[in-house]
């Protein structure tokens, strides 16, 4: 299967003239397309314009110009099947051996703000995908690259074989146009579906970022798929776990709740103690104070760049990943001194209101928007007779930022700048609370003066009553209890502000 003719019609021309002009080197006719044509002539490259090899002119603006028996026929007919090569021979359809193209850039075009409907129908490439599909349905006999990144193996194996691909390397590359094809098709669905009137199905397709080890334990398998390296950098330490990736998304989810400077510590996906400070070595001693047991082998993230005097206080104990926006080189070369400790660079923002929350279940997938905050004005929704003060509700606003993040039933105790008690995951909100008020007693926080969140209602005054005993003066929570107004009258009864944001933040 030498490759002695090609055709190239490429919307990314990255790396391409560099391509074409090692394939013309090794003897390799080249047909061309519009701009790609353009290009590989002006750069010196010998190219047979489409139109001239079909005997059919371009056009209505280019919308057909491969959508011929010529094209299809050249890369569909089977090479060992001699009624094809004569039908072939007939009608003078030559064998077309490699097929390079990749798609007009649909998904780039309707990520633009105000693109119209018109904009984007120009985007969806016709004949892009029906070549890419007839090649990589004959991969046998065909060679077909619709990723620039896969130039280099494909000169690699035909300089190791004498102009010729492996059919591993084939069969491979034809997997990756219809995973490619597949995604373009359905961010064209995705779009023109916006009202979702026709979702009676679900799809995803994503790359292969990396093989892991395993999975959640050592006897699960384990990958990761998607755009993982386009939110995360990875500046030292041993590969990623399964679960260290499920602990960095957490961390990165609940850091940007916060604008000031701020130091979280997570175990498990749950938040073991958040600060805010200016200083950040403050920070991260309010947020270590919270639980100094738990982090142990835990997460640490903050949203600004490490400093020396932080990387010194963090390195006192052990710690599986620390992410930052940066590490400022001292400290870097501090923490880099432990060889296994993951040093993680966060390259933005990992939550868009546009996210959608997967979750496998028996038989299928369970999809859902993400927890996105959308209550306003919450400082307008007490329900309460005293009004709390600046303080509490600084200090409210602070626990709801944080309860949000907490594996339900959450309840957390906070400060302004601080979180006080976490109380995760239990099948009562009172044994959380009871977590939450034992986890402080037993770091030395006092809890007089504090404010409560609750992810979900108080389905009973019981709750609230265990948090003032406690020493909380403030409560926020969703309310919608049909005990409501026992709660509020409990909380009255003891002088509380209380909140209801008619907002829940159940994390299952």
């Amino acid at each position: 299967m030498k490759i002695t003719r090609a055709l190239i019609s490429v919307s990314d021309k990255t790396g391409l003239v560099a391509f074409a002009k090692e394939l013309a080197a090794m003897g390799v006719e080249i047909i061309s397309t519009g701009g790609t044509a353009k290009l590989l002539q002006k750069e010196g490259v010998k190219v047979i314009e489409i139109s001239q090899y079909t005997g059919f002119p371009e056009m209505m603006d280019g919308r057909v110009k491969t959508l011929h028996p010529k094209v299809h026929g050249g890369l569909l007919h089977l090479r060992d099947n001699a009624e094809h090569v004569a039908q072939a021979k007939e009608h003078g359809i030559e064998a077309i051996d490699l097929v390079v193209v990749n798609l007009y850039p649909f998904e780039a075009t309707v990520a633009k703000e105000g693109v119209t409907l018109e904009e984007a129908i120009e985007q969806i490439d016709i004949g892009g995908p029906s070549m890419l599909r007839s090649a990589a349905k004959n991969y046998r006999s065909v060679t077909v690259v619709v990723d620039p990144g896969d130039y280099s193996k494909v000169l690699d194996a035909m300089k190791a074989n004498d102009g010729e691909t492996t059919l591993r390397l084939r069969e491979r590359l034809g997997i990756k146009v219809f995973v490619t094809t597949s995604k373009y098709d359905g961010a064209i669905a995705d779009f023109l579906n916006q009202e979702k009137e026709c979702a009676s199905s679900f799809s995803i397709s994503e790359p292969l970022v990396s093989q892991l080890r395993y999975g959640e334990n050592p006897h699960q398998a384990g990958a990761l798929y998607g755009k993982w390296d386009e939110y995360f950098e990875k500046l030292h330490g041993k590969e990623l776990s399964y679960n260290n990736i499920l602990d960095i998304t957490a961390a990165a989810e609940l850091i940007e709740e916060f604008s000031e400077p701020t130091v979280a510590i997570l175990k498990h996906t749950n938040p073991c103690g958040v600060g805010t400070d200016a200083d950040l070595r403050a920070a991260w001693d309010k947020a270590f104070a919270t639980d100094k047991q738990a982090p142990f082998g835990g997460i640490i993230i903050c949203n600004r760049p490490v400093t020396e005097d932080l990387a010194r206080a963090i390195s006192e104990i052990f710690s599986e990943v620390i992410i930052a926006p940066e590490f400022e080189a001292d400290a870097r070369a501090l923490l880099q001194k432990k060889k296994n400790l993951r040093l993680m660079r966060k390259l933005g923002a990992v939550q868009t209101k546009e996210d959608q929350i997967l979750r496998s279940v028996v038989g299928g997938v369970l999809v859902q928007s993400r927890d996105s905050s959308p209550e306003k004005d919450i400082e307008s929704k007490v329900v309460t007779a005293r009004k709390p003060t600046a303080d509490e509700m600084a200090a409210m606003h602070f626990a709801w930022k944080v309860v949000k993040h907490v594996k339900s039933n959450a309840i957390v105790y906070a400060a302004s700048d601080r979180t006080l008690g976490i109380g995760a995951g239990q099948m009562s909100r009172v044994d959380s609370s009871r977590i939450a008020i034992w986890k402080a007693k037993d770091a030395g926080l006092s809890l007089k003066g504090s404010a409560v969140g609750s992810d979900a209602f108080f389905p009973f005054p019981d709750g609230l009553i265990a948090a003032a005993e406690a020493g909380a003066t403030c409560a926020i929570q969703p309310g919608g209890s049909v005990k409501d107004p026992e709660v509020i009258a409990a909380a009255d009864e003891r002088k509380m502000a209380m909140i209801c944001t008619g907002v829940r933040h159940f994390r299952h």
